[in-house]
């Protein structure tokens, strides 16, 4: 019984899930179907796939689904390629992506996607030199002229008199260049003396005799035209390039450096911009060299200048008054008639002399007596009195100017004084204002500092101090004007960093003596005490000023921007690089090891890339010591050891020309490998005892690699003794015009008068 209780309660809850998933089902399917017949098939996918879940064995179910998933993979393939055609790459390859996800098995979708990829990549690749999608940056265009890069850089000899183009043209094939010229080129015989110039040196010198110009037109060909400012203006290149300059504060300082190089190199195509700090200059390659270096000394932080301004104001009044100041004055009053009391109407005289009861008469006078009047005597008053005050005033400001720039400190007050007055309104009407105009005035300590500082660490200054003060007022027209007093010192003076200046100390001192008393006992001795009275005031004012420079920033000039450089000519403007031939490297000395097998020689090898010691590229003699007899002949063959790629190898051979001499050099059979021709140029210094040889390959021709002789010298003995034959410099440089280190091995040649067995496989013949 509990058995089939427990199946008939699997089977309800059974029969309740069915009942439950039936309407979700029924309902994913209608939204599907609705989703179909609007087109939207991703929408119509999830549906299908939730009915799906519900009933994962209904085919009809997977009927449907297969047919949305194909009809919403073909939509997002046709929106993909719309969306291509309309340069959206990055939308398209969504929607590309979003098909082959519908159907990872849709080849269509896979391809579109490729596609869309790849167009994205060389988009990238293309944009890559570019600031935006919009405008090409300046990567994507030339920066410069074509610059001069000859196959062959070895030092030219040559002497010779012909015409210009084939002076050129010989000269070129040294190098390895093309040359070409102008259709308006002239013929011009010219005779030509080279020794051991630089190829740019020789265009140069054989330019200057035929009065031509030279240009590259690629990096081993060059336009030879006659020298006209016409063909200079026509054929000229032209750079344009703009220099921001990051101290220039005013725009005076920016005019200052335009005006500059309009001076020095006559630009004409020149722009000021003051918003940014800018120069755009375009002209020739050379100029715009020399403007940069302009620009560049000019442009630094200007010095600056920290100056200590000390003001001492010292003010001493002293104030004496002594004596004893009597009376001046007595006073005399009659008594009249009807007075009973003169004694009582004598304090006030003024008042009662005026009525008539203290009249007398003239018949009175005569019998005047001391009850008729009455005498005031003066009075007198003892001083003693002694002021002394002092005052002190301290300024110590520092200020902090730039070179060149005034620096203002104004210390103290602003005091309003009257300038002048006017009425508003009619004259005639009493309700006129009279206006008064004020100007104020500083009064204090006021210093003005222009600074000019010297490399040597020494400093200019011009200085206006003014120390002012209102001492006082005075009335004028019913105003009270301020009475200023002032001090001013305007100095120019030249100090060292730190050293300390006094521009002026100012001393004043006022005495002020006065007497009042009796005359006569006023100058009397001790009686003068008694009858007198003495005022003596003294003032003592001091003012000094004392100025400390110090010096806050320098210019850092660069030790690049001090020796001169080379600007060419007047009509001419061009620059030239530093060339020469690098010294022959000297073997490395080893080390002897212990090992007595290891002890044989000097290690002459390299580490490649692998760890691997290699053998080191080198020059030697074969014969490496030989003796030949006076006028004797003898081939000596200069061997390259371990070279890759040999091209070039201008060498500097030294010999004493006491003892040797060299008639003859000739090419070897190892730098013309592959039957080249090789071309060989030489060129003895007999005083120097050295000879000048370069031998080169044909251009756009690989080097040769190994080992070989690469030159065969032929000797001749000139007087007995002995003579080294090494190696002074070389510059070996391969097809790719990479340098070559070199050791070399020198050889050594006795020369005797008595015949000697002599090697014959290197007598010249």
């Amino acid at each position: 019984m509990r058995i089939e209780r427990q199946v008939k309660v699997f089977f309800l809850i059974a029969a309740v899930g069915a009942l439950a998933g039936c309407p979700k089902s029924q309902n994913d399917l209608k939204l599907a179907r609705q989703a179909e017949n609007l087109q939207d098939f991703d929408a119509a996918v999830n549906y299908y796939e939730s009915a799906q879940k519900a009933h994962p064995t209904d085919s009809h179910i997977k009927i449907r689904l297969a047919s949305a998933r194909f009809a919403a993979g073909t939509r997002h393939i046709t929106q993909g390629r719309r969306m291509r055609t309309q340069e959206n790459l990055e939308g398209a390859a969504v929607e590309f992506r979003q098909a082959l996800s519908l159907n990872p098995g849709d080849g269509t979708a896979r391809q579109e996607l490729a596609v869309t990829l790849e167009a994205i990549s060389s988009r990238s690749r293309l944009s890559s030199d570019a600031n935006d999608s919009s405008q090409p940056s300046r990567s994507a265009y030339a920066e410069q002229p074509p610059q001069l890069k000859p196959l062959a850089r070895s030092p030219i000899s040559l002497k010779m008199v012909n015409d210009t183009k084939i002076m050129f043209e010989t000269i070129g094939k040294q190098a390895g260049l093309t040359v070409i010229f102008d259709p308006d080129l002239p013929a011009r015989r010219i005779s030509v003396e080279l020794d051991n110039v630089s190829l740019l040196q020789a265009l140069d010198i054989v330019a200057l005799e035929s009065k031509t110009f030279w240009k590259p037109l690629a990096e081993n060909v060059i336009l030879v035209l006659p020298d006209q400012q016409q063909k200079r203006k026509d054929y000229d290149d032209l750079v344009i390039q703009t220099f921001y300059l990051s101290n220039a504060v005013q725009s005076q300082d920016l005019t200052e450096v335009v005006n500059g190089l309009r001076q020095l190199l006559d630009l004409r195509k020149i722009n000021q911009i003051n918003s940014m700090n800018a120069v755009v200059i375009r002209d020739t390659p050379a100029k715009l060299a020399i403007a940069k270096r302009f620009i560049e000394d000019m442009d630094r932080a200007k010095p600056e200048v920290l100056v200590q301004v000390q003001v001492l104001q010292a003010r001493s009044d002293v104030v004496k008054n002594l004596g004893i100041s009597p009376g001046t004055s007595a006073s005399l009053t009659f008594c009249g008639s009807s007075s009973s009391n003169c004694s009582s109407s004598s304090s006030s005289s003024s008042s009662s002399s005026s009525t008539s009861s203290d009249t007398i008469s003239l018949k009175q006078l005569g019998h005047l007596s001391s009850a008729d009047y009455s005498v005031t005597l003066p009075g007198a008053s003892l001083t003693a009195l002694l002021t002394n005050s002092s005052t002190k005033i301290i300024q110590d400001p520092e200020i902090r100017s730039v070179d060149g720039q005034v620096a203002k400190l104004k210390i103290g007050d602003r005091v309003p004084v009257a300038t002048g007055s006017y009425t508003s309104g009619s004259t005639t009407s009493t309700s006129a204002l009279v206006q008064t105009q004020y100007q104020y005035i500083d009064v204090g300590v006021n210093v003005d500092v222009t600074p000019r500082i010297h490399l040597n660490r020494e400093i200019s200054l011009k200085v206006a101090v003014e120390v002012s003060s209102v001492t006082g007022y005075s009335t004028i027209g019913s105003l009270q004007e301020p009475i200023i007093s002032q001090r001013r010192i305007e100095h120019d003076v030249r100090l060292k960093e730190g050293e300390v200046s006094i521009l002026g100390g100012l001393f004043e001192r006022t005495e002020t003596r006065s007497i009042s008393g009796w005359p006569g006992l006023a100058n009397v001795p001790i009686l003068n005490y008694l009858f007198s009275q003495k005022n003596r005031e003294t003032v003592d004012n001091e003012v000094l000023i004392v100025l400390t420079p110090r010096i806050v920033r320098l210019p850092a000039f660069e030790t690049t921007s001090l020796p001169p450089l080379y600007t060419g000519s007047e009509t001419n403007v061009q620059i030239r690089p530093a060339e020469g031939i690098e010294p022959i490297a000297s073997p490395p000395a080893t080390p002897a090891k212990a090992n007595s097998s290891e002890n044989a020689g000097p290690s002459s090898g390299i580490k490649g890339p692998d760890n691997i010691e290699r053998p080191m590229a080198r020059l030697r003699f074969e014969p490496k010591q030989t003796s030949i007899k006076v006028g004797e002949s003898l081939v000596i063959k200069l061997f390259a050891d371990n070279v890759t790629d040999l091209s070039t190898l201008p060498v500097i051979v030294e010999y004493d020309p006491n003892v040797v001499t060299i008639q003859e050099v000739r090419q070897g059979d190892f730098l013309s490998g592959g039957g080249e021709p090789i071309a060989v140029v030489q060129r003895n210094d007999e005083q120097q005892g050295r000879s000048i040889i370069s031998a080169t390959r044909p251009p756009n021709i690989s080097g040769v690699s190994g080992s070989g002789p690469v030159l065969e010298i032929v000797v001749r003995g000139v007087a007995s003794g002995t003579s080294h034959l090494s190696i002074g410099a070389a510059n070996a440089t391969t097809s790719r015009h990479a340098r070559i280190g070199l050791l070399a091995d020198p050889a050594t040649i006795e020369v005797s008068r008595q015949s000697q067995s002599l090697p014959t496989a290197h007598r010249s013949q």
